[in-house]
Formats: C-alpha cells, structure tokens, sequence
C-alpha cells in the first residue's frame, strides 16, 4: 500500500493529507517583472530575486494556512510545456498557440535530438524545500505531454518521440531524488486526449519512474477520463491527481463501477472561477470522495494550479480546504 511506501520514505503524513497541484498566482510586481525582462530591461538575477521572493511568501502562506505537503508554487516558470523545452536541447521555441479560454504558450518545436544537459526544477526545489520542514514535491511535466503539446519535426513518429523525451526526463527526476525529494509529481494533463495511445503513455511513464525510490503523482485534469478509466489504473504511479469538482464529481460513479486503486489526490474546489466555496461543500465533496475510496487513500487539494486566481482568491481556497479537512478528520477520529 501507499501508506507503507510514504513511511518507508520517511514520510508520516496525517489522515487525507492537503496539498496543492503546483502553480499559484504570481504577485503584480513579478508578472511585471517578467514583461521587462523579455522586453530587456532588467537583468536574469533582477528577475529571479523576484521570483525568489514570490516563492518564499507561498511557502510561508501554506505553512501559515497549514498545508501538510507544499509545492513551490511554479514563480518561476511560464507554460508547463515550455518551461522544460526551454531547459532541454532539441527544441526550438515558436509562435503563440491557445491552449484554452484566453491562454496562450509558446509550442515547442522539437528540431533534434532532445537531451537533458543539467537539472531544470532542482535549485527551484532545494530552495522551497531550505524554508520549510515539511515536504515539498518536486514536479515536472511528463513525457507524454511534452510530446503531445510540441511540434515534432525530428523523430520518426509520436511514440519514438514520446520515448526519447522519457528517457531524458528521467534524469531530471533522478536528479531530485539525489537532492532529496521524496514526493515527485509528473504532469501528464494530455493524458486522456488520445485514449488509443494510453499504452504509450504508461511505457513512457514506466521509463521514467522505474526502480527509483520515491512516492510518485501522476496530475491530470479536464479530460475524458471516462475514456481511459479503469486502464488509466495500470500507470506506474502511487497516486493520481485528478480534477474532481468542475465536473461535479461525475467520476466518482466510474469509480463505484471499478474500484479506484491507487491513492487519490481528490480536487475538491474548482480553479476556473471565482467563487468561494463555503466549507459545508467541500466537506460534502471529501465526504462522497470516502465512500468509493478508503480514508488512508485520499488526498484532498484544488482541481489543478491555482495560477488563473488572483492571489487572495487561490489563498481564500486552500483556507477552506484545509478548515474542511480539519472538519472530516475530527470526525473520523
């Protein structure tokens, strides 16, 4: 079981442990930051002091609010996709895609052979990690996504592209397992786009975790889950992410069909829009997530990055998270 794993890693962590998904709100004074360093006008290390900052007051703001497993909060990164492909030989950057609502990325462009030179999230994650003594997953975008959101025009097909870039980000994980991170996230949010290719993306994540020791996440969301649901089970991870409440739990009627296995981070408030949810609902969303999946396997946390929130409202929501877990667990106790 999970829990075992977690505590072989040295690990205790209480009952439906919170968390977050990754990305949280830049401040204005960052986002500003940002426009006038590509516009060149301030320097890298001007940036990244700022972005520093950014990541210390997350830190302190989980802690405050009484997150059990923190993440950075992604200060320093753009798009998931391209953040990676920026860090990563083989790539080159091209124009503006949408990817949803009124968000655009940069796509990359794969034009050789990818390599992974030097570790990506590392200092990120040591530095995050050098303010708190509670555990911070390290996180990177998974293979099968990165293939799935890039322009290919090197390798011979999606899956010898898939493969290569699994074998590279291996490293990169390999890397925060020597710095220390026992919890490691892998993004794979293209998961359910092409039900077909799900072999692919199990190999690809097989590749990537294989024999390491940590405990792995696997963060999906806003996808056709019911597609590749109960074979999504098959994955080699400890642990799926999953957006939960945008769809009005509907996934949990698939799950009393076929009994979700793996431990389940269950997304209990909704990340695309503004409203607040009053803490008797969210206590009613963890309370219909235990009844298919055991107490010991459920994690709670948003439905996904809480960037799109303005900085009051992402911490407005984890407040509630945690004041409703802090509920249900009295209650189980």
């Amino acid at each position: 079981m999970s829990r075992e794993k977690l505590r072989s890693l040295g690990l205790d962590l209480p009952l439906l442990p919170t968390t977050s998904v990754g990305s949280f709100p830049k401040p204005d004074e960052l986002q500003q930051a940002r426009t006038r360093w590509a516009r060149g006008l301030i320097s890298r290390a001007d940036l990244e002091a700022l972005e520093r900052r950014a990541t210390e007051f997350w830190i302190r703001t989980q802690e405050e609010l009484g997150i059990d497993v923190l993440v950075d909060g992604e200060q320093y990164r753009g798009d998931m996709v391209t953040y990676f492909a920026e860090n990563m030989r083989g790539f080159e950057i091209g124009g503006l895609v949408r990817s949803y609502g009124n968000r655009y990325y940069r796509k990359p462009i794969i034009v050789s052979e990818v390599r992974w030179e030097r570790p990506i999230t590392v200092s990120w994650w040591r530095f995050a990690q050098s303010l708190t003594s509670r555990p911070v997953k390290g996180m990177l975008t998974g293979p099968y996504t990165v293939m799935d959101w890039s322009f290919n025009e090197y390798y011979p097909d999606r899956r010898a592209t898939c493969l290569a870039l699994a074998r590279e980000i291996r490293k990169e994980v390999e890397a925060l397992i020597e710095a220390g991170a026992r919890i490691i996230q892998i993004d794979e949010p293209a998961l359910s786009v092409r039900p077909q290719e799900l072999p692919l993306a199990r190999e690809a994540l097989q590749v990537v975790t294989e024999g390491l020791p940590a405990y792995f996440i696997s963060h999906a969301c806003y996808g056709a889950f019911e597609k590749i649901y109960p074979q999504m089970l098959a994955l080699p991870v400890d642990n799926f992410d999953l957006e939960m409440s945008n769809s009005n739990l509907d996934l949990l009627e698939h799950f009393k069909r076929s009994p979700f296995t793996k431990d389940l981070s269950f997304g209990v408030v909704d990340v695309h829009s503004h409203v607040i949810e009053d803490v008797e609902t969210v206590v009613a969303r963890i309370r219909q997530g235990l009844e298919v999946v055991p107490a010991e396997a459920l994690w709670i946390d948003p439905d996904c990055g809480l960037k799109t929130r303005t900085v009051e409202e992402a911490i407005a929501k984890l407040r509630v998270i945690v004041e409703a877990v802090r509920r249900v667990r009295a209650s189980l106790a």
